[in-house]
This record gives structure tokens, sequence and C-alpha cells, in this order.
């Protein structure tokens, strides 16, 4: 007979110690976008002491393992990346001790997002020793890059390493709430040209910054005339970097560049951006552009797209939803709140570029995510392994509506 709700809570209470050890040791090993080998290394360690049926490395780096040979294929990501940490000096705790105190785990990724791996790695195991449901093969994959392009690591999942998912289950932090989408982004830069000269007799140039000026001034109107959707909100706009070439610090710049996060709620497109942009009334002769993130992976994979990342929304009566929730339900005993994210996640690629069923869960505040106060509830940690272990076996019983 399967086993219930309330028994996977039994079992992933007794693997309360072993999540935080896991989290906490993951914490402590700095892991930047392409720098993340040794906490690769840790995780796939961890994937192999429970005992899973297959675990490596792909070729992007991301550390994948494989539970069970059903015909219903599951797919549980947590990128393994987090930001930097800025000024230690604005850090309450430090940020790669993982530090345990007042009940909670705090630290760089104890929010975004590595409480999912430790709970999903430990809630699949709490499955795996409850029996594994015959209909089912899970794949864990925790993702490298994803800071610096989000997407990326699912994209090269599916279309290079063949693993093709019936759905995907995200663990960027929801608040133990089920989220179902999220506003797209991309990135855009502009380009202004002037003519140097020496400070000294400075009207001999044509400044590039001043040139610059009433163009971010556009922009800041821009952003007030965006459209807005009722379950994802407002698209925006805003200048994210500004920098400029000059031949010493007492000349006029020739060269002034931007840079634009441009968040595009349903509707808006990556076209529509560029030409709202390319319209704006002080642009003049500056250059327009969508850059291209250029890097290499931890494994030496080079790799390149344009920095745009699309708009995504399940349907909130789509059987993974459904699922998702009553799993939720199942665990907690009663309804989650059922939303969306505001930042972006690896979802623009499963469910914006593939069109793979996609929701998220997992502990923590979005809003602690690259903040220097990042904390996540220990309580928390092991409710949420019993509800991915739930999911699974829910989803597993209504495989026959997924495939």
């Amino acid at each position: 007979m399967p086993i219930d709700a309330h028994q996977l809570k039994t079992l992933a209470e007794g693997r309360r110690e072993a999540i935080v050890r896991f989290l906490r040791d993951m914490i402590a090993i700095r892991a930047e976008s392409c720098t993340e080998e040794e906490r690769c290394h840790r995780v796939k360690a961890e994937y192999e002491a429970l005992g899973f049926d297959e675990v490596f490395f792909d070729g992007l780096g991301s550390v994948i393992a494989r539970i069970g040979d059903g015909p219903l294929k599951l797919l549980m990501d947590g990128h393994i990346d987090c930001v930097g940490v800025g000024d230690l000096a604005n850090w309450t705790h430090d940020p790669f001790q993982g530090k345990e105190e007042d009940g909670k785990v705090w630290g760089r990724g104890a929010v975004d997002e590595l409480p999912a791996i430790a709970c999903m790695a430990h809630g699949i195991a709490a499955l795996k020793e409850a029996g594994w449901p015959e209909e089912l093969t899970v794949y864990l994959c925790a993702s490298v890059m994803e800071e610096d392009c989000d997407g990326l690591p699912i994209q090269h999942l599916v279309e290079k390493e063949g693993i093709q998912p019936h759905a995907v289950i995200l663990g960027e932090p929801t608040d133990m709430a089920v989220y179902r989408g999220h506003r797209g982004r991309m990135e855009i830069s502009v380009t202004t040209r002037g003519v140097s000269a020496h400070g000294a007799h400075c009207e001999r140039g044509v400044n590039a910054i001043y040139k610059m000026a009433p163009i971010l001034q556009d922009i800041e109107r821009l952003n007030a005339t965006l459209a807005t959707d009722e379950f994802l909100g407002k698209g925006t706009v805003t200048v994210s970097y500004i920098d400029c070439k000059t031949p010493s610090l007492c000349a006029v710049p020739d060269q002034a560049r931007i840079w634009i996060d441009r968040r595009l709620t349903r509707g808006e497109t990556v076209e529509l951006a560029l030409e709202q942009i390319r319209g704006l009334p002080s642009l003049g002769d500056a250059v327009v552009e969508l850059p291209t993130y250029d890097a290499t992976s931890w494994r030496g994979l080079k790799v390149s797209q344009p920095k745009s990342f699309p708009t995504w929304v399940l349907e909130e009566d789509h059987p993974l939803v459904r699922g998702a929730a009553c799993a939720v339900e199942d665990v907690l005993g009663a309804a989650p709140r059922v939303s969306r994210w505001t930042f972006s996640t690896n979802g623009v690629a499963s469910m914006g570029r593939l069109g793979i069923p996609t929701i998220g869960f997992a502990p923590g505040k979005e809003e602690l995510s690259h903040s220097t106060g990042e904390w996540v509830l220990i309580d928390e940690l092991v409710t949420a392994a019993a509800v991915y272990a739930r999911m699974a076996q829910q989803l597993a019983r209504v495989s026959h509506e997924l495939m």
C-alpha cells in the first residue's frame, strides 16, 4: 500500500540533521557562475551517498541524478551557483558559514537557492525509502550558471544531453507557495559616441556622457508608460549600469554606454522593447543593441546566447499546478497560495522556450534573494523535503495527464 503524506513527513523529519548539514556544507563553498566546481563535487558526493541510480556531471557542469525508470519523467531543478557577497561589512552573519541560529540557517545561498537542492535530494531519497512509484523517473539537477544566464542549464540538459522531462519543478524560493510563471527579461545596451578633447579646452570636444544624459531621462519616462498584466504585473525598464571611455580623467569622454534591465510582462516582446528604446526622442545617433552572453563553464564548455529570456505562464488548471498544490496541501494541511515570481528563473527555458510544463516550490522568501540577510527556516527545510516527495508521488498517480 502506498505510503501517505504523514508517513513521508515522518521520514523527512528523520533526515533533518542530514538536510541541514548538506545545506551548510554547500553554503561554505563559494560558487559564483562558472566557478562552481568544488560545490558541484560536494553535491555529487551527496547524491552518490543517497544511493541514486545514476549520478553524473553533464557537459555544462550541472550535477544530475536519476532515480527510477518509469515512463513519467519529472525534472527537479535547483541552481547551485550564487551571486557574490559585496562588502562583507554589510553582513550580520558570515556569508560562507551557514550558521544555525534562531531555528534558521544563514548565509549566501540560504534562500537562492541551495535549500531546494538539499530538500529535493533528501525528499526523493525518502520517497525511494518508502517505496518508489513504478510509473516514475525523477531527474535531480543541481544546475550551474543560472545567475549569469537563467535557462541555459535546462536548455543544455534537454537539447544537448537528451533528457526530455514531461514536467519541471523549480526550486527558486516561493515561501512554500506554488508558482506558475513570471515576467520575461532582457538586457539592452545603448552607446553614444563623441569627440575627445583636453579638459582644459573641453569646448573643442563632444562629450559622450552629455549625449547620454537626455536618453536616461527618456528611459525613466518610458517606464511609466509600459503595459500591465493582471497576473504577472507591470513591465519595467531601468538603467542598471553605465560606463565611459576617455583618454584620461582630464579629457572629454568619446564613448558612453548604458545597460538596461527590461522586464517583459505578458504581450510584450523583445522586438517591441528594442523598438521602444530605438524610438526614444533623444536617442539621436546612439546605437541600441541586444547583448550576447559569452562564457566558459567550469568544465570548459564555451557557450553563447542573446541576453533575452521569455515571459511564461502555466495555466492554473493545468494538471501539474493542480497536482503540486494537492501535494502541498497534503503535507501542510492547508491549500497553498498559487502565484508567480517577480524575478526570472530557469523556467525561461523549460516553459518559455521549450514548452515543458513548469512550476516552482521551495522554502524561503523571494525578497531575501541576493540580500546580505539570507536565511531559511530549518522547520521549512524538513517540510519542503516531504512536499517534494509527495509531489513526485502525486504526479506519478496522474502520469496519464502529464504524458
